[in-house]
């Protein structure tokens, strides 16, 4: 049975379009401008290689150099996609600036020199499909594993836009008939498979995304934008583990800000706000990327370092003194801006509420001892029961042999 390469092209490119129009639609009902962009770039891909395949070589050389242009331009809108996705601006410029090449390749380049003007086309094509994967592979919220088939999309779609025109060219110098190619039958099926798999990665994309938003939202604290006592105890674990893993101490801080409810009483709850949104701040400009931090109560809040207690003590005195230095000045005149810390540290596995609890305990001997100060807890915590439980299954203890009885 033989299998008319045209008709193949012609319904990959009706489903292409269908499927643009419908992320389009979505995009405008569900105010996401990436699925917006993707659908556009569908269209305009849809149509550019639609009406190349339908009319060929009965367009005028002019007209065949502008299609094809337009399907330059749907590549630059796909790379433009995933920068929307991502929260990035778009680059106009770059999306038109491969159509403007082509346009120039082909003025520069007479009619005769098609095999130059196809390994440009292609080189153009291979530019816009990095450039995409590269957005997707900076997007480093994602592990690799996950990210992997969404960096395919970009490089697939690229090439299957394009790749008609190009073995289009190739081909009818020679005046064979594309049908009776395997290849580029088997091609033109692939083509209409990926038209719907496409859209069903990029509709995984945009479902993981709503989902880690809504995630993320039950984790923050919608004040400070800081982890809420949820998040940091999720987040938290899994520092622990990691630096458990490598026999490496870590430490926690916790902070108090001073006569907070006098600060509440006398100003009103909307300075005492801007206190909380100004400690959260400074905590985040003050540590480390690699240090978690979050919102645990109402004007408490927590800090786990993967360091030794030395280096926390020294980060808990940079966090009191830069808050005591950065006061609020409202109507009524400055409110006094100070931060009580309670610091403990332990050896690697030692659990985030044996550490809460000691740092805790140092964070009221401050608060006893006159405020706006730094306290170590006295003893290094004990507790190790959930890691030495852990390490006791993939380490068994070794059986005791028994002892000889003796008369």
């Amino acid at each position: 049975m033989s299998l008319d390469t045209s008709t193949l092209y012609l319904v990959a490119t009706m489903i292409a379009a269908m499927l643009g129009g419908m992320l389009l639609l979505f995009g405008k009902q569900e105010n996401i401008p990436a699925l917006e962009w993707w659908g556009t770039a569908y269209l305009l891909g849809a149509a550019s290689v639609g009406l190349w395949t339908i009319a060929g070589d009965a367009f005028s050389t002019p007209l065949s150099i502008a299609l094809n242009a337009v399907g330059f331009v749907a590549c630059g809108m796909v790379w433009n996609a995933s920068r929307l996705f991502h929260g990035r601006k778009p680059n106009l410029p770059g999306m038109v600036v491969g159509a403007i090449a082509w346009i120039l390749v082909a003025v520069i380049f007479p009619a005769g020199a098609l095999a130059t003007r196809v390994t440009i086309g292609a080189g153009i094509v291979a530019v816009y499909a990095a450039l995409t994967a590269g957005e997707l592979w900076t997007e480093r919220r994602r592990p690799l594993q996950k990210r992997w088939p969404a960096l395919m999309v970009p490089v697939l779609h690229g090439f299957v836009l394009m790749l008609p025109i190009l073995l289009g060219h190739l081909m009818r110098p020679y005046n064979e008939k594309l049908s009776g190619n395997i290849w580029i039958t088997g091609f033109a099926i692939e083509l209409v498979l990926y038209a719907v798999g496409t859209v069903f990665i990029i509709f995984m994309l945009v479902s993981e995304r709503a989902v880690t938003l809504h995630k993320n939202a039950a984790s923050m604290d919608p004040l400070t934008r800081l982890l809420n006592r949820r998040g940091f105890v999720e987040a938290t674990s899994r520092v622990i583990e990691r630096e458990a893993n490598a026999g490496r101490p870590v430490a926690v801080l916790i902070f108090d800000i001073d006569h907070f409810k006098s600060i509440n009483d006398r100003f009103g709850h909307p300075a005492g706000d801007e206190v909380l949104i100004l400690f959260a701040t400074v905590v985040v400009n003050t540590l480390r990327i690699s240090d978690l931090s979050g919102r645990i109560g109402g004007e408490e809040f927590a800090a786990l370092l993967p360091c030794s207690l030395e280096e926390a003590v020294i980060a808990a005195e940079r966090v009191r003194a830069a808050f005591a230095a950065s006061g609020i000045v409202i109507e009524s005149g400055p409110v006094d801006t100070t931060v009580s810390v309670g610091v403990a540290g332990g050896p690697a596995g030692t659990e985030l509420e044996v550490l809460l609890a000691s740092a805790d305990t140092a964070l009221y001997q401050a608060k006893r001892t006159g405020r706006n100060k730094v306290e170590v807890a006295a003893e290094v915590p004990l507790s190790l029961e959930n890691w030495r439980r852990k390490t006791a299954g993939s380490n068994p203890p070794p059986v005791a042999k028994p002892v000889p009885a003796t008369t």
